[in-house]
């Protein structure tokens, strides 16, 4: 039995899809994954490294300011059409999962033009148009928020099944991970990340802090800065002789969050899912330019909830944010209470609950949809806590 999944372009729609590819690989062996990509995407690393294979097609976005680009994107995307039909006639697969990005267009597509049964998995609270108009084709979308169905053109395939996060997240142990980032284990430990290329008002704002904090709250820092702003941060940190680990990138994450007794990141579905399941107390930053400001809406999800502090991007400054910090960082009772919040919102079961809808529809048994209806009473008051 093969499974194709398709998705690309940024990790936010390549690590869910290896999240569920490595979930059908431990519980249904008799499965194949073979991923869809982008040759320039991230998943063009991600997905050999995690040991699947991956094909590429061409495809092309439609930039909303620069329309005269259109024409050539619109034959990029015919191309990748005709290639993504040539790949649903070679590998024949039994069923498909399109986790968003422009590539998973071209090959839902193919998928339904050959009655492949099409599954999609959105990450959002405000879907993009991609799985939008998607939706009208998919035998089942997953959502990892209540709040998108309402995006939706029709709710009688929706499910709300959480953001898959891969298991090596939760493997992480608190003493090795301090040895790892060399940190003092009686300290409280702050995780600090924009996201894997870096946020440079984020950098500014957590130095600020640190200095601010210095010898007046007891803290050290991990703090990942993106590959641009390294240098210059290492070398303000050393200078001034501030309780940070400063890395460009952090490839142990799970280390990372198994250290970290405070977050402070942007708003991606991908980390929020993360540090959930993770149960870890967050400081947001909603990265304001994301499409259809959906990073602010991803944010007081978890607010809402009592798991999270958001603080706005034109908001964030290195005084804010020490404010921010002390004020956390002395009540550890509303750290515990955070985290505990966080957890509610995790849903640790995502990628096994997918795989089986794959597995089901791959076998010719059509997993079973939850309808709109069934979200009333006690079953939407489950889903809207989290649960």
């Amino acid at each position: 039995m093969k499974i194709l999944i398709a998705g690309g372009g940024t990790g936010g729609h390549v690590f869910p899809g290896i999240a569920v590819a490595e979930e059908l690989k431990a519980s249904f062996p008799e499965v194949e994954v073979v991923f869809i990509g982008g040759k320039q995407g991230i998943e063009a690393t991600a997905v050999p490294e995690a040991g699947f294979r991956l094909r590429t097609l061409a495809t092309a976005g439609f930039p909303r300011r620069r329309w005269w680009r259109w024409p050539w994107a619109a034959l990029v995307n015919v191309f990748g059409l005709m290639q993504a039909v040539f790949i649903i006639l070679s590998e024949r697969p039994k069923a498909v999962l399109g986790t968003g990005g422009y590539v998973s267009g071209p090959v839902s597509v193919a998928a339904k033009l050959f009655g492949v049964p099409l599954l999609l998995q959105e990450q959002n609270s405000i879907p993009g148009l991609t799985n939008r108009w998607l939706s009208r084709l998919a035998d089942e979308v997953h959502l990892s928020f209540l709040e998108a169905r309402s995006h939706f053109p029709r709710r009688d395939h929706l499910k709300v099944t959480g953001n898959p996060v891969r298991s090596y997240i939760l493997s992480g142990e608190r003493e090795p991970a301090l040895r790892e980032f060399k940190l003092d284990p009686n300290r409280p430990t702050l995780f600090v990340f924009g996201g894997s290329l870096g946020a440079k008002r984020i950098n500014a704002a957590a130095v600020d802090a640190l200095r601010r904090l210095k010898d007046r709250v007891d803290v050290q820092c991990i703090l990942q800065t993106g590959k641009d702003d390294f240098e210059s941060v290492r070398a303000t940190v050393a200078q001034e002789k501030l309780p940070a680990t400063v890395l460009p990138f952090v490839k142990k994450m799970h280390l990372a969050y198994a250290a970290a007794d405070l977050v402070v990141c942007r708003a991606g579905a991908m980390t929020l899912a993360e540090i959930a399941v993770c149960g870890r107390p967050s400081i947001l930053v909603p990265y304001p330019f994301a499409a259809h400001d959906h990073q602010r809406v991803n944010a007081q999800n978890l607010a809402d909830r009592g798991a999270a502090v958001v603080i706005e991007d034109g908001e964030l400054t290195g005084e804010r944010l020490a404010k921010e910090l002390a004020h956390l960082l002395a009540d550890k009772t509303a750290l515990s209470r955070m985290s505990a919040n966080a957890r509610l919102f995790a849903r640790p079961d995502a990628a096994s609950r997918l795989a089986r809808s794959l597995v089901m529809w791959a076998d010719g048994k059509a997993g079973g949809v939850e309808p709109e209806h069934e979200y009333e009473d006690g079953d939407f008051n489950d889903v809207k806590e989290g649960r």
